[in-house]
């Protein structure tokens, strides 16, 4: 699984990205978590708002931070 988070490097992108990795830690499954900070890179996933919490290649949630559980919902579906 592959988890990345999309922003500029504000401190809610900060915080999403803690956010996705303690989610990662209580779920036990092993999922890559990876900082997206090229605005190009970005752009490809249509995103407007950051920040932004792409799984596998789909846009899960964008402009705002998410909790915990929000996450691990999205990472045990």
């Amino acid at each position: 699984m592959k988890i990345e988070i999309l922003g500029t490097g504000c401190a809610k992108c900060k915080t999403l990205e803690a956010v996705a990795k303690e989610a990662v830690a209580k779920s036990g499954k092993f999922a890559q978590v990876e900082k997206v900070e090229d605005i190009a890179k970005i752009m490809e996933y249509q995103v407007m708002s950051t920040p932004a919490l792409v799984i596998d290649g789909v846009v899960k949630s964008s402009g705002k931070v998410l909790s915990v559980d929000e996450v691990l919902a999205f990472i045990k579906s």
